[in-house]
């Protein structure tokens, strides 16, 4: 029994070159929007996960450091680096009316030498007090991080069981932790403990200046968040009148610095993806019309034989339809697969931070591209069809148009 062709692939299979330009156009006009809305959807993932990552109202640091430009670039890029106040200053900020939650972190940059097995930043905090890193590692690690264990941030090429070298002291790898997007994936993670221990470790080396530094009566900063019916602003003013040496910060200003350079990423993308599909519309709408002009004896035999208009229009429209799925398909994959193998490569050009959604909502917004460009493609080309159906048979016929 012969396999019946469908009249619409049958027409499209005659000429394979215009079949194949008009499917190269619908894809495309789908991966533009897909790998576009990917980037966008990225920047906001990555910038929320930073949000949530900093996760305190202010950071109390040692005046020196506030005044440094790469304060920023270590606490929102993870550039390696270190600096130290006395721990006094916990004791002051935590008497300090309007103070709720309160936590210590201790800072340490580790060296491009045989006595690393990487140059990583590496952040200490309490397991006990700590409100920022502990509810994210939670979700990777279970257990209680041991003396000498470490956590990992995702970009690292370590994995649990794992031993890695700071300043000549081993540390385990406990856990991998899940991706944020942000510089805490290229971070180590340990106790108050073992921070102390890699902070002696590096004294010893003396590969950088740590002077007289004392690892039991310092601490890198304070992070703090507000208490109830008190504002950020009462806070952070209270600590810097009141406790010398050091400058309260708050985290939120440092995220707007972040959020503006997004946003700035953000229109530039969305105006490329406007630009690339008002193109695409054009030359999609100049091809069906081309392509129609050059069909139009082929229309008017089909009305000339009994076939009405509107059978005419679904035609045309069947064959676009065909054509735009096609495409789209394949742009919609091609932009998913291209923005996922390159996400790294965005992240790191952009230098901000980057977080794709989970495998099913970067399906979703996929699907959701190639529905808005199915319909685009199909309605440029409805214009044609409509078009086509009200020309006069018999003057095409006898060539008069």
């Amino acid at each position: 029994m012969p396999i019946k062709i469908h009249p619409s692939v049958r027409n499209l299979s005659r000429k394979p070159g215009r079949t194949a330009a008009l499917v190269i156009l619908s894809l495309v006009l789908c991966f533009t929007v897909t790998a576009g809305s990917l980037i966008i959807n990225g920047l906001r993932g990555g910038l929320v996960s930073l949000e949530t990552r900093l996760g305190a109202d202010i950071m109390v640091v040692p005046y020196q450091a506030s005044t440094k430009a790469d304060l920023k670039g270590m606490v929102l890029q993870g550039n390696p680096g270190y600096f130290y106040m006395d721990r006094s200053v916990t004791d002051k900020v935590s008497a300090m009316d309007g103070v709720g939650q309160i936590s210590e972190q201790f800072f340490l940059a580790t060296a491009s030498a045989s006595c690393c097995s990487y140059a990583v930043q590496i952040i200490g905090f309490e397991p006990e007090t700590d409100f920022t890193i502990q509810p994210w590692v939670q979700s990777s690690f279970k257990g209680d991080l041991d003396y000498m264990e470490i956590l990992v941030g995702n970009s690292l090429n370590a994995f649990p069981g794992d031993t890695l070298t700071f300043y000549g002291s081993d540390c385990k790898v406990a856990a991998k932790l899940e991706k944020t997007g942000t510089y805490l994936d290229t971070a180590v993670y340990a106790n108050e403990e073992t921070i102390k221990t890699l902070i002696s470790s590096a004294k010893e080396k003396q590969i950088f200046d740590f002077g007289n530094v004392d690892p039991d009566a310092i601490v890198s900063c304070v992070l703090v968040n507000v208490a109830d019916g008190y504002s950020v602003e009462e806070v952070l003013n209270d600590i810097n009148i009141h406790v010398r040496k050091v400058e309260a910060v708050q985290t939120q200003n440092m995220i707007e610095d972040v959020s503006r350079q997004l946003t700035g990423v953000s229109d530039v993308v969305s105006g490329l993806i406007v630009v690339a599909w008002i193109l695409a519309l054009i030359i999609l709408a100049l091809a069906f019309t081309m392509i129609s002009n050059e069909r139009k004896k082929e229309f008017a035999v089909l009305r000339a034989i009994g076939a009405s208009r509107g059978y005419v229009v679904k035609m045309i429209l069947k064959e676009t339809l065909l054509v735009n799925i096609i495409g789209c398909a394949c742009g919609a994959a091609l932009g998913l697969l291209t923005t996922v193998l390159f996400s790294g490569f965005i992240e790191s050009s952009l230098k901000l931070p980057f977080l794709l959604p989970g495998a099913a909502g970067m399906v979703i917004l996929a699907i959701a591209a190639m529905a808005v460009s199915i319909i685009a493609g199909t309605v440029s080309s409805a214009v044609c069809a409509l078009r086509i159906s009200r020309m006069d048979t018999a003057l095409i016929l006898r060539g008069e148009n």
